[in-house]
């Protein structure tokens, strides 16, 4: 079996090894990285170990983790975020946070790789339920899109205009849009419908 190659920072310090299932102990420190950020430190009492999974010579995968305890009272190691640097810039491209069962209840990702969080997903017992979007490059969530307990899209809300309200719906049915709905005179009411035989038919 090969061993990943990793670097494990433990008090500012980056430590070149080969080091699968070893844990790095790392100081406490504030400011936890996020899609989009350069900066990879764990936060309270997070430990954060680091994988070269590229070989380049840098990291570009983080793990970080917190110890707890199991129904017997033995100290054990539970997973919280893992981040990873997609494109080897040394900037976060992706951030998978986890729950207490080990399971993924959100996702941020900087999709075009410009330093900002362009789409967050949300997970609820291990199904997406929501993604936020931001398809102009603003900072601010322009799009909201909803799933059913099968991942499947059932709703679209979007700002379009700008105005930092919802004022274009969508709303999927077996994989096509149903209606849309559209808000004309800014109220944050629909003013106009289109029915499904009328929509184009979007990708999600």
């Amino acid at each position: 079996m090969k061993t990943l190659g990793c670097v494990l920072l433990t008090g500012g310090l980056a430590l070149t090894a080969g080091c699968a299932g070893q844990k790095a102990a790392v100081a406490p420190a504030s400011g936890a990285a996020s899609a989009g950020s350069g900066i990879h430190q764990p936060t309270g009492d997070e430990h954060v170990q680091a994988f070269d999974l590229h070989r380049s010579g840098k990291p570009d995968v983080w793990v970080y983790s917190i110890t707890t305890q199991d129904a017997s009272g033995r100290p054990v190691e539970r997973r919280v975020r893992k981040e990873a640097d997609l494109n080897g810039d040394g900037r976060v491209d992706i951030v998978y946070f986890f729950d207490a069962d080990g399971q993924v209840t959100k996702e941020t990702m900087d999709l075009d790789y410009d330093g900002k969080v362009d789409d967050t997903l949300f997970f609820e017992k291990g199904k997406k339920v929501r993604s936020e979007k931001d398809l102009d490059g603003d900072g601010r969530v322009d799009t909201w899109s909803y799933y059913d307990g099968n991942e499947k899209l059932v709703r679209k809300e979007r700002d379009v205009k700008g105005s930092g309200k919802v004022d274009y719906w969508e709303y999927w049915e077996n994989g096509v849009i149903d209606r849309i709905g559209e808000d004309l005179d800014g109220d944050g009411q629909v003013d106009r419908w289109t029915k499904g035989g009328d929509a184009a038919t979007a990708g999600k």
